[in-house]
């Protein structure tokens, strides 16, 4: 895992979980090109860290975010365009089978924490 489909350039500009017709290019999870596909490992010419693994951190707390509102009731699945569902799946089993049993950012903890410390969800003092 995985395999990689790769535009003109020969970049990769996909990763599936299984063999398709058009990525049949199978490459280990560490594997460098894999790596910088997902943001990590690389940095700008001036040592700071690459935007694009700052994003990916960043979307990583996003799924982490939904998958608590899910947890909670707060939104079901199904109230998220089938698009949206079908990435937030796909991601989340291609999490899954690299960090078996966690790997979570966010917890319904720290979600509960950030909100005790707002005025969310309490009427304003006016």
């Amino acid at each position: 895992m995985p395999y990689v489909h790769r535009d003109a350039d020969r970049r990769i500009d996909r990763l599936c979980r299984d063999a398709e017709s058009d990525a049949l290019e199978f490459l280990p999870a560490g594997d460098p090109e894999v790596q910088a596909f997902l943001g990590r490992g690389e940095t700008g010419a001036d040592g700071t860290p690459d935007f694009r693994a700052l994003d990916a951190d960043f979307v990583r707390v996003i799924e982490d975010v939904v998958d608590v509102l899910i947890s909670r009731h707060i939104i079901a699945i199904t109230d998220l365009p089938p698009e949206a569902r079908a990435k937030l799946m796909s991601r989340k089993s291609y999490r899954d089978s690299l960090f078996p049993g966690g790997g979570d950012l966010v917890s319904g903890a720290d979600i509960d924490e950030a909100v005790a410390r707002t005025l969310f969800g309490r009427p304003s003092e006016e």
